[in-house]
């Protein structure tokens, strides 16, 4: 049988993806007992020379959203729009999709699938969260049998190689993002992966999946690396830490919680061994216990590898007449655990004068907000007459650690309270 596709951009996913399908259209038959035949795609210029026959290209989107002999709509333009509406426009008409859009997964994904159980087409996106790391497939599948009880993960590859060069060579952020951007694992405008934008979609596509919940990306608790220092890599390394930019997803009592941010992640932690542009993702279920998915998390060549074995995925299906395999349904208005409910551990550095007090006026402020120390280091500073004090709590609500870093900051004694991190 055969299965027509129509392919909307053609830039570095989506001109492999069309290689891959004009190139291996014979081995793709084989594998699958479907001929998959590329018919469109859009491009944006198309006096633009391309390595595809012109006649496949086309700068008209309705040449595939309204042709009936498209059973397969492949978006990978980007972007919220117009990529959202072909996508529900596709959807509308009755064609399977596939996407790579982790945007429009995030703020549209639950709608997107509820419209495509009522139109009985598929949605497939595995290429939105991980790049080549297959997890959408196993939240819906492999692991279906469990309650998932908690994500944690190393979701974005610019920022994991940034706080990698600092930690590795010293250096700060900026130099490292200039690095970053000369070896291509970030772009000319660093913000959405730096501002934890990035990991903060994949995120809230992860917990909607694994908690059958709208988790829009606003709900998602973010902060970014730029003011992560490079002093603090030294003596995380002394308490037997690395950094890294964690996205968390848990559900304790009931509520959702979701949060990115700089972490301090044990050095024997999976996630701290996670370099350069990796992903890695830890899943706890609560029949299965840990699963750990580690891999390549962004990049054309993975991403191409997602998005054509959801095609291939999906031609299987199409063969057997076997669609939506599990339906998917989500809570409309989960209960979300605000983030001053959080509980975690803490890292809080501070400089401050080094003289009989200081100590003890920290360590009331602490007591006051319902603080409990673990660990204190004191540290010789460069400025004379001052020490650096670095301290690690246990457990805390996070209300009571950001009035005691409050606290702290405003005590006469203190010059700068330079530093404060989640320990996991």
């Amino acid at each position: 049988m055969e299965l027509q596709v129509g392919l909307l951009g053609l830039g570095t996913v989506g001109a492999q993806v069309a290689e891959r399908m004009l190139g291996r259209r014979e081995a793709i038959a084989e594998r699958t007992g479907v001929d998959l035949r590329l018919r469109r795609v859009l491009v944006r210029d198309l006096a633009r020379p391309r390595g595809i026959p012109t006649e496949l290209l086309t700068g008209r989107p309705e040449d595939i959203l309204d042709d009936p002999s498209i059973q397969v709509v492949v978006e990978l333009i980007g972007g919220e729009e117009p990529a959202r509406d072909y996508l529900e426009r596709a959807i509308r008409a009755g064609k399977h999709v596939v996407t790579a859009n982790k945007v429009v997964m995030a703020k549209h994904g639950p709608d997107l699938l509820e419209l495509a159980g009522a139109r009985d087409v598929e949605v497939y996106f595995e290429a939105a969260v991980g790049g080549g790391i297959p997890l959408i497939s196993t939240f819906k599948v492999d692991l279906i049998a469990n309650d998932i009880e908690q994500i944690a993960a190393v979701l974005n590859g610019t920022t994991n190689y940034v706080l990698g060069r600092m930690a590795g060579a010293g250096i700060g952020f900026q130099e490292a993002v200039a690095e970053a951007q000369s070896a291509g694992f970030a772009e000319a405008d660093p913000s959405s992966d730096v501002d934890g934008f990035d990991a903060a979609y994949k995120l809230s596509i992860l917990a909607s999946i694994a908690f059958g919940a709208r988790v829009h990306p606003d709900d998602v608790y973010r902060e970014g690396i730029r003011e992560v220092d490079p002093l603090d890599f030294r003596y995380a390394r002394e308490l037997g830490y690395e950094i890294k930019l964690l996205a968390y997803a848990a559900r304790p009592g009931g509520r959702i919680e979701v949060r990115v941010h700089p972490a301090m992640v044990p050095s024997h932690h999976p996630l701290a061994t996670v370099e350069g542009a990796n992903n890695a993702v830890q899943i706890t279920g609560d029949l299965v216990g840990e699963v750990l998915l580690w891999g390549q998390g962004a990049g054309g060549r993975p991403t191409a590898s997602a998005v054509v074995g959801d095609l291939l995925d999906l031609a299987h299906s199409v063969r057997k007449g076997a669609f939506n395999r599990v339906a998917m349904r989500f809570d409309p208005n989960p209960a979300l655990l605000p983030m001053a409910e959080v509980r975690s551990r803490a890292y809080l550095r501070l400089r401050a004068l080094d003289e009989p007090g200081v100590l003890a006026a920290v360590g009331s402020i602490f007591a006051e907000e319902g603080v409990s120390i673990a660990s204190m280091i004191q540290k010789d500073s460069v400025e004379e007459g001052t020490a650096e004090l670095v301290f690690t709590t246990h457990p805390a609500l996070e209300a009571g650690l950001q009035a005691a870093r409050a606290r702290i900051a405003g005590l006469d004694q203190v010059k700068t309270v330079g530093a404060f991190y989640r320990v996991i």
